[in-house]
């Protein structure tokens, strides 16, 4: 598939783009610095409605001109470009230019006849992330019926886009999928990480005790562009085990007294429920914390 990527820049996007290569895809990477990798890459703004629109329908690459067949067209586009996180700049820039450059993206997309969106949202839409103070979830494991009402203007930005997401779905009939990552380790971040939350539990409260391994977010990624059909669908994105070495009924005793833990949870399952992107994209993480460390 043809994908215009935006973000590839950053952490995450850069795994995502090099996982989705190997898997026979040409990325074109959108943002606003390069990002080094062997790809076709266009410097925009997209937080520009024209800039945006234009570099999805433009060359990328000289090899392009030589068929003499015009603009290649993309099958898919996936939107991972974002302020990252709260206490970067502002909090209202932060929130600016993640709902209106998903707007651009997204409305872009649609106006050019692009059939597939998969765009970033996030673990902090549960309210737990960047709380003031703790913040407790309603029900453990967290899946996606769970209520979204965040304190912060990050969350706040990702449940916005996920609003703009499924509007314009329904106008138009495109497979938009949005994707809420859990926090993001990259395989070399196992050793310098992990020792101390192994020690202290505690520091992995924020994160319902959950991760993505960098390799498994691609591989999420590329399983949405191999899904077709299912119009507007929100998918939280972890791995298979928690990220802490006690059990799971030792977080729950430590961290979770008087949650409702819904159903019965293995030795160290995850926190942050992905079975439904395993039953309705195929997803199936095989990297962890424990391989990379122990």
């Amino acid at each position: 598939m043809r994908v215009f990527f935006t973000g590839g820049s950053g952490k995450a996007g850069k795994w995502a783009i090099r996982h989705l290569q190997d898997q026979g895809h040409h990325v074109v990477n959108a943002d606003r610095v390069p990002s080094g990798l062997d790809c076709s890459e266009l410097l925009i703004d997209l937080c520009d409605a024209g800039q945006v629109i234009g570099a999805m329908s433009q060359f990328t690459d000289f090899c392009e001109l030589d068929a003499g067949t015009g603009v290649p067209t993309y099958d898919a586009v996936v939107h991972f470009a974002a302020v990252p996180r709260v206490m970067i700049g502002t909090d209202g820039e932060c929130f600016r230019q993640n709902t209106l450059s998903t707007y651009n993206v997204i409305e872009a997309a649609v106006k050019l006849g692009i059939p597939k969106v998969i765009f970033a949202s996030s673990e902090t839409t549960y309210g737990v992330c960047f709380a003031d103070g703790e913040v407790k979830p309603d029900f453990v494991p967290v899946d996606e019926t769970h209520p979204t009402v965040p304190h912060d203007s990050y969350a706040m930005s990702k449940v916005c886009n996920e609003a703009t997401a499924r509007s314009f779905q329904a106008r138009t009939g495109s497979d938009i999928y949005g994707l809420l990552i859990n926090n993001v380790i990259e395989p070399n971040e196992y050793a310098e990480m992990f020792p101390a939350f192994v020690e202290d539990p505690a520091l992995r409260r924020r994160n319902i005790f959950a991760y993505i391994d960098a390799r498994d977010l691609g591989h999420m990624v590329d399983c949405c562009l191999k899904t077709d059909g299912l119009g507007y669908e929100v998918f939280n994105v972890a791995n298979d085990d928690s990220s802490v070495g006690i059990l799971s009924d030792q977080v729950i005793a430590q961290f979770y007294k008087g949650v409702e833990v819904r159903g019965e949870m293995g030795e160290h399952e995850t926190f942050y429920a992905n079975k439904k992107a395993k039953e309705m994209v195929g997803f199936a993480p095989k990297h962890g914390w424990r391989e990379g460390l122990l």
